[in-house]
C-alpha cells in the first residue's frame, strides 16, 4: 500500500514563502478504478489557476483530496506547508462548491453571522456582502435568492475568514451570462488583492479570461500545464481560410498532400484548411491559385482543450 504523508516537506515559491497548494503523486481508486492517477500541482501564492478536465477526468475527486474531504490512497498534499485539515482550520482556506451549505429559511446576513462563529479570526460581515455584491440583500431569506444570489452567498462565506486560498468547484453553473460576469467580476477584484484562487468550471471563456495559469487533467493525469497562450500553442495547428470559387478536387487534393496538411473543407465559396505549417498553405493559395480574401487564425482554448484531453485511439 502507498505510504500517505499528510503533512509533506514545504514546497516553496520563488519568494520563499511556502505554496499556496503542493501535491504531489495524489492518487485516488474507487472499487480497482484509478479516479486519479499520479497528480502533481503546484500553485504560488497569490496565482489564479484554472484546473479543467472533460467530465469524468478526475477534477473533483482532486478537489475533494486538496481540501482534506477525502482521502488519497497515495501521494502528499500540503496547503501553505500545512496539511489540508490544519490550514482550514487556521482559516487559510476556503471554499465554493456547486451546491449545499445552505439554510433556506435563515436571512443572508444571519448566514454569514453563523459561518463568522465558526471561526477565531474574521473580516466584517458587511465587508464580506459587499465584495460578493450582495449587500443589498442581507436581510433576505436564502430561499428568496435566485441561484446566482445563493453562489454570491457562498462566496460571502467564503471570504468570512479572510483565507489565503479559495477553491472554487464549478461556482457559476445555473447562472445565466450575466450573473456569471458579475460573479467573476467579483472574484477577479478579490484575486486582485493577492488572494490565491484554484478554479474548476467548463466554461472555458472564464479560465480564458481570467486565470494566470491553466492545468488540464484527462484521465486522471495531468496532461497540460501553462498560461492560456502556452497551452494554445500545445495544440499545434492554425487554420488557413480563403475564398475560391474555382476549387475543384483536384486542386483540393493538391492542397491536401502539402506537407502538415491536416484536413480541407469546402464551405460554399469558402475553403478551410487545418495545417501545422499555416505559412506554406498561404504561399501555396496566393501563388498557385486564383483563392482570395485569405485569413489565417490560431487554435483558440476550445480547440486545444478538445485536442489534448479528447481520447487518443490513434494506434491503438
Amino acid at each position: 500500500m502507498s505510504e500517505i504523508r499528510t503533512a509533506p516537506s514545504v514546497s516553496r515559491s520563488p519568494s520563499g514563502s511556502p505554496a499556496a497548494i503542493a501535491a504531489h503523486g495524489l492518487t485516488k481508486r474507487f472499487r480497482g478504478f484509478t479516479a486519479v492517477d499520479g497528480v502533481d500541482i503546484e500553485v504560488a501564492q497569490g496565482e489564479v489557476v484554472a484546473f479543467l478536465g472533460p467530465n469524468g477526468a478526475g477534477k473533483t475527486t482532486t478537489i475533494d483530496m486538496l481540501l482534506g474531504l477525502s482521502q488519497p490512497d497515495g501521494g502528499e498534499v500540503s496547503l501553505f506547508g500545512l496539511s489540508p485539515r490544519q490550514a482550514i482550520g487556521r482559516g487559510l482556506v476556503s471554499a465554493v462548491m456547486q451546491t449545499g451549505g445552505l439554510l433556506s429559511d435563515v436571512t443572508v446576513r444571519d448566514t454569514m453571522k453563523l459561518t463568522a462563529s465558526l471561526f477565531t479570526h474574521t473580516t466584517s460581515i458587511d465587508a464580506a456582502l459587499e465584495r460578493a455584491g450582495i449587500a443589498d440583500i442581507a436581510d433576505r431569506k436564502v430561499q428568496k435568492c435566485s441561484g446566482g444570489q445563493q453562489q454570491r452567498l457562498r462566496f460571502a462565506m467564503a471570504l468570512v475568514s479572510d483565507p489565503g486560498l479559495i477553491v472554487l468547484d464549478e461556482p457559476t453553473t445555473g447562472m445565466d451570462v450575466e450573473g456569471r460576469h458579475s460573479f467573476w467580476q467579483a472574484i477577479h477584484a478579490d484575486a486582485q488583492r493577492g488572494r490565491t484562487v484554484l478554479f474548476a468550471t467548463h466554461y472555458l471563456e472564464e479560465a480564458d479570461q481570467y486565470a494566470d495559469r491553466i492545468v488540464l487533467i484527462r484521465k486522471g493525469q495531468i496532461v497540460a500545464d501553462g498560461t492560456t497562450a502556452e497551452i494554445k500553442a500545445m495544440a499545434t495547428g492554425r487554420t488557413v481560410e480563403a475564398d475560391w470559387d474555382e476549387a475543384s478536387g483536384s486542386a483540393q487534393a493538391e492542397i491536401a498532400a502539402l506537407p502538415g496538411v491536416e484536413s480541407v473543407e469546402v464551405r460554399g465559396p469558402r475553403i478551410i484548411i487545418r495545417a501545422n505549417d499555416s505559412d506554406a498553405v498561404a504561399r501555396h493559395l496566393f501563388t498557385r491559385t486564383s483563392a482570395h480574401d485569405v485569413t489565417i487564425t490560431s487554435q483558440n482554448l476550445e480547440q486545444a482543450f478538445l485536442r489534448l484531453t479528447g481520447d487518443d485511439t490513434e494506434g491503438e
